[in-house]
């Protein structure tokens, strides 16, 4: 039996849509058990209902709902709530989508302040900000399930597209996905050895390792005094059980997201930091941490008095 899928894509970059096509061959035989009733990057297909009215935003019935980003603007919310009344479960696709991702990093300024900026550059002249036959902004970034019910988290940035195939498989095979409850540390296959340096490095500073060894020979990064994001990531990111960031011999930078979906990355980072030793004064930016988990409230405008300070 043929069940049906309606993707879309919200405040993001397509990445994820991107990661969906890597499948690759393996993508074959799911789509042979799917009907794709509503993907826009693919396929051609209104939103209006020709019976409805102009601005009513008409999604097909399906069982399956990808969305991927964030909602930044009033069209995108009315998307999404089509999505979620056509849709009998819905997937949020992509950290964008379950904790923001990077474009919630915006949230960190009041967004009327933030558009100035960007349109009133010191390298071109100074434009208007849009505002006509664009949708209007709302107030910050905001991911999927604080606008309505998601039924599934799958994040990453972008997801790993194994991991894509396998919750298709699942729900074809009529199994509810399971989540990840593993963080990146759990799959990291490098060497621990209990000491770590008390103060952070730069990233301008080079990791210890052989490269020609595996990574199972290196110190973990963190001990090296890397900001490795692992112990507050979720896990997910690897090929064949080994993190992606880990295997170029880079510290992982968060893009999964919190292990636990309300999980907060920076103070389990730095709670992580405190209990080993380092001493997190030695962060140069400690919102960093949330680089791509600022929605939930987490990224927020410095009040009038400390911005102006």
């Amino acid at each position: 039996m043929n069940i049906r899928l309606a993707a879309e894509s919200l405040h993001s970059c397509s990445g994820c849509e991107i990661s969906l096509l890597n499948i690759g061959e393996a993508l074959i035989p799911l789509l042979n058990r799917l009907q794709l009733v509503h993907l826009p990057l693919l396929m051609d297909h209104k939103y209006s209902d020709p019976a409805g009215s102009e601005t009513e935003i008409s999604i097909p019935k399906a069982e399956i709902g990808l969305v991927s980003g964030g909602v930044a603007n009033t069209h995108q919310l009315q998307v999404l709530e089509a999505m979620r009344k056509s849709c009998t479960t819905l997937v949020a696709l992509g950290t964008c989508g379950t904790h923001g991702g990077i474009p919630a990093m915006i949230n960190e300024w009041p967004m009327a302040d933030a558009l100035q900026t960007v349109f009133s550059t010191v390298t071109t002249e100074p434009v208007d900000v849009p505002n006509q036959d664009t949708p209007p902004m709302l107030d910050r970034v905001y991911s999927l399930d604080e606008k309505t019910d998601v039924d599934i988290f799958l994040p990453g940035c972008p997801p790993d597209p194994t991991i894509i195939a396998r919750v298709l498989e699942d729900f074809l095979d009529g199994l509810t996905p399971e989540p990840v409850t593993k963080s990146v540390c759990d799959t990291c296959p490098t060497r621990r050895t209990g000491k770590s340096e008390r103060k952070l490095l730069r990233f301008t500073a080079n990791a210890r390792f052989d490269s020609n060894e595996s990574t199972a020979s290196m110190q973990c990064l963190l001990e090296q005094g890397f900001l490795c994001m692992g112990p507050v990531t979720a896990g997910g990111c690897g090929h064949q059980g080994e993190p992606a960031c880990i295997r170029a011999r880079v510290p992982c930078r968060g893009c999964y997201g919190p292990v636990r979906h309300q999980d907060n990355q920076m103070l389990g980072m730095l709670n992580g930091l405190v209990s080993q030793g380092i001493d997190f004064k030695t962060i140069i930016d400690r919102k960093s941490m949330l680089r791509f988990s600022g929605a939930h409230g987490r990224l927020r405008p410095l009040k009038e008095k400390k911005r102006a300070s």
